[in-house]
């Protein structure tokens, strides 16, 4: 099935696909992206994404895979709050990307946990149940084909294993959702003009948060993949959500 944000892609008008598209947008802003991120979303996804690690430690993972790592701020704290036991797999398109973050995990003296691999999100190269957890900040909305990425997810989660997914979401209520509206038609483009990205490039985040299935639509896509506890949380006043579910164990 397919779904509207597939659909959105960072440079319209171009023939490559989506997956190119957006590989080749986080390899151009590397550089600025840990800066941008931060002043886009006000510094609120600092917050946003330790709420996303503290809920999985009733899980107590070794082995957590992060798909979409990018500068790799999530992988950093999964190693941080997690036990020190942990080990994190950071995954993602963009070369570029994660050398910013083997940098910080260098400079964190966390190299020894964090791996960062090129991975495409849609065929994960990893035997099944190969995860206790799999996180994904930010980054679904990227996705070419979300059911077949969804579906990897689950893949190499093992069973009673958990998935957290952190994403962006527009507000649904007053005032917040009047607010947002001028968030996103002033204020975006005007910090994507301050950091010189090209204007498709900027337009093309709320136009995908617009276009990605929210609440309720997203958590039947999880649980058409067979997830189960499909649970949905949102933050600063709808601006954010969190999905959490779960491989259900075996049946033996």
């Amino acid at each position: 099935m397919s779904v509207e944000v597939e659909r959105v892609v960072p440079y319209a008008g171009n023939d490559e696909d989506k997956g190119t598209q957006v590989r080749r947008m986080f390899n151009r802003i590397a550089g600025r992206y840990d800066l941008l991120n931060g002043m886009l979303s006000l510094g609120f996804d600092r917050g946003w994404r330790r709420k996303t690690v503290d809920s999985l430690r009733a899980i107590a993972p070794r082995r957590v895979l992060d798909i979409a790592a990018g500068t790799g701020d999530m992988a950093l704290l999964l190693c941080r709050r997690l036990s020190p036991s942990v080990r994190v797999v950071a995954a993602d398109l963009s070369e570029e990307m994660m050398a910013v973050g083997r940098r910080k995990a260098a400079e964190a003296g966390l190299s020894d946990r964090i791996a960062f691999e090129q991975q495409d999100c849609m065929a994960l190269t990893y035997a099944d149940a190969s995860f206790d957890a799999v996180t994904v900040a930010f980054g679904v909305r990227n996705y070419a084909d979300l059911e077949r990425g969804l579906g990897e997810m689950y893949r190499v989660l093992r069973p009673g294993g958990g998935l957290r997914i952190v994403e962006l979401s527009a507000p649904r209520r007053f005032p917040m959702k009047q607010l947002y509206g001028i968030y996103s038609s002033v204020f975006m483009p005007l910090v994507g003009g301050w950091f010189g990205l090209e204007k498709d490039a900027y337009r093309y985040l709320p136009a995908s948060i617009r276009k990605m299935p929210q609440g309720e639509d997203m958590a039947a896509l999880l649980r058409r993949q067979g997830f189960t506890d499909v649970r949905v949380r949102t933050f600063t006043g709808g601006v954010c959500t969190l999905y959490s579910a779960t491989r259900p164990s075996s049946r033996g």
